[in-house]
């Protein structure tokens, strides 16, 4: 299938599609026309691929799951590598998270102050 059937297919972009080929997280071939050619099992590794950003992880951390992106990744139990890897995010995200909640605060205070008689 060319690239824009391959996005409808699964809900994406041509351009995302490109980023995840060019993470090596699938592949084409070329067609005579100079086209991108994926085969059929290339649909269900970028809705494994989006299922994993759309938890929050992201590329790179998808890349370490390259292995397993061919199966059924929603409803599988995640390995213990995966387990850490998806941990190992959290700890990140709660991280920014507190640092923006912080800033958010001090500004708060910052405008109670300025505004206050």
């Amino acid at each position: 299938m060319r690239i824009g059937e391959l996005a409808k297919a699964t809900g994406t972009t041509p351009r995302a599609l490109r980023h995840y080929e060019q993470a090596g997280l699938i592949t084409s071939c070329r067609a005579d026309n100079g086209y991108r050619v994926y085969d059929e099992r290339a649909a269900v590794r970028v809705r494994n691929i989006r299922h994993l950003l759309t938890v929050g992880l992201t590329l790179d951390d998808v890349g370490c799951f390259s292995p397993c992106l061919d199966g059924d990744m929603a409803t599988v139990p995640p390995s213990p590598e995966g387990l850490r890897i998806a941990r190992d995010r959290l700890a990140v995200l709660d991280a920014r998270i507190a640092a923006q909640t912080r800033a958010r605060d001090r500004l708060a205070e910052a405008l109670d102050r300025v505004a206050a008689p």
